[in-house]
């Protein structure tokens, strides 16, 4: 698959060759559905919870005697079922991050390299650098490329101007080919490859 490399300033720079297993597959769904959603839960923090009985500061004493009051025969008043007592069966801190295997997470992001590549929504640009780190001149070069909402990669190391610039701009992410990830890619509107961002996926998938 061949694809037209173009400069931040919209200018013509020629052509690259892609991988066809890594950009020409048939995308999906259900693939790049469990990669989102290992992503997703990874990511969640889990520090919500409830106060058990155990959790209650309240008086251990009997609430009343055992027999003759015709009542039920409760003892402690941080049981669920009274007011003020300890949440029953509450959610507690824990980690909901769960394994998927690599195989998985390694064909998710090809899936979503090629549903991009499909869906004529991937660029590829020389590099990503400015001369001078200005969000204004950046702005406008987005402009010329009909850039709106776009997930930039960079190669190892992305250029410290272009990040700083690009940061002001709304819709905009900026990362290092390390950070590349389905769900960032996914939600996005356009995935802006650089040269370097190429070549180290064809080197890591090789």
């Amino acid at each position: 698959m061949d694809l037209k490399i173009t400069t931040l300033a919209g200018k013509d720079a020629g052509k690259v060759k892609l991988s066809e297993e890594i950009f020409g597959l048939e995308p999906r769904e259900d693939i790049l559905a469990r990669v989102v959603r290992w992503q997703l839960a990874k990511k969640q923090q889990g520090t919500h919870q409830a106060k058990g009985r155990a959790d209650i500061a309240r008086t251990g004493a009997k609430m009343y005697k055992q027999k003759g009051t015709g009542r039920a025969r409760h003892h402690s008043a941080r049981a669920p079922q009274f007011r003020g007592g300890g949440k029953a069966h509450g959610p507690v801190v824990r980690s909901h991050e769960f394994d998927l295997p690599k195989k998985v997470r390694a064909l998710g992001l090809k899936h979503a390299l090629s549903a991009k590549a499909k869906s004529s929504s991937l660029i590829v640009i020389d590099e990503l650098k400015l001369t001078e780190a200005k969000t204004k001149a950046l702005v406008e070069n987005f402009a010329s490329l009909g850039l709106t909402n776009a997930l930039f990669i960079g190669g190892a190391e992305v250029d410290q101007g272009f990040k700083r610039a690009a940061s002001n701009i709304p819709n905009i992410d900026v990362l290092p080919i390390q950070g590349i990830n389905v769900y960032d890619i996914l939600r996005r509107g356009t995935l802006v490859l650089s040269k370097a961002a190429i070549e180290a996926l064809e080197e890591r998938f090789k």
